[in-house]
């Protein structure tokens, strides 16, 4: 497994003349500027260019600064990587936040969150950005097994009461109505998030938009937990009358 990943952290070599712009590039210029259509590949292409040249053609009509910070995060995946990437990373983002929280799409402003788990300038971006590793990396593998039940994600599955509920590793049963997992796994990143300006506002933005769809798990528990609550009210109402 670690030789796996750890080929899949080969470094992004750059050719001559290539290479990521210094650490004082004027990223006010890079975000009025938009990056071009129909850019080609040249035949011989570096590491760096070819990882360039495809986060450009994702970002085709988005600016270069969204470019750079992409192309940022694919090099501080790597084992190793420019010197001054880490520090230019993390000056977009204390400077033109505004701008990629508008521009950016979830996608690449959760590459963006988890990034700092591994490059934050403080233990409290470390610890914000792993979080949101977890989170989402976890989110994204369950939500893609869940496809293939066939149920939309906007529609949560029917509470079973008394279904026993057999969990890897032994681990105790979920209670719907009493147990508050989901509440604390958000809270205690929610908390983190509010008290971080940089990488905390980035995380705050993205648990905002977590909380506004209503494709995710939280959403579904929420909802299997309210269709719990009616029908046993509905069922004492019964029984009263």
């Amino acid at each position: 497994m670690i030789a796996i990943w750890n080929k899949r952290r080969e470094p992004l070599r750059a050719g001559r003349h290539e290479g990521l712009p210094p650490l004082d590039t004027d990223l006010r210029a890079l975000a009025m500027a938009v990056v071009p259509e129909g850019e080609t590949l040249p035949l011989r292409a570096s590491p760096h260019a070819r990882k360039r040249f495809e986060v450009r053609r994702d970002l085709v009509g988005k600016s270069e600064l969204a470019a750079l910070n992409a192309l940022l995060i694919a090099h501080l995946r790597k084992q190793s990587y420019p010197d001054h990437a880490p520090q230019l990373f993390r000056r977009i983002w204390m400077e033109e936040a505004d701008h990629l929280l508008q521009e950016l799409s979830s996608r690449w402003l959760i590459s963006s969150a988890i990034t700092f788990g591994d490059h934050g300038e403080t233990e409290a971006q470390r610890r914000i950005g792993l979080a949101m590793n977890v989170l989402f990396s976890q989110m994204k593998l369950y939500e893609f097994e869940r496809v293939h039940s066939g149920v939309p994600a906007d529609q949560p599955f029917r509470p079973r009461p008394g279904v026993k509920q057999i969990l890897p590793m032994d681990l105790p049963g979920f209670a719907l109505l009493s147990g508050g997992l989901d509440i604390n796994l958000l809270a205690q990143i929610w908390s983190m998030a509010l008290e971080e300006p940089i990488a905390g506002r980035l995380a705050c933005h993205l648990l905002d938009k977590l909380n506004d769809d209503p494709r995710s798990l939280f959403r579904r528990i929420s909802l299997m937990r309210a269709d719990l609550i009616a029908r046993r009210a509905a069922k004492a109402a019964g029984q009263a009358d």
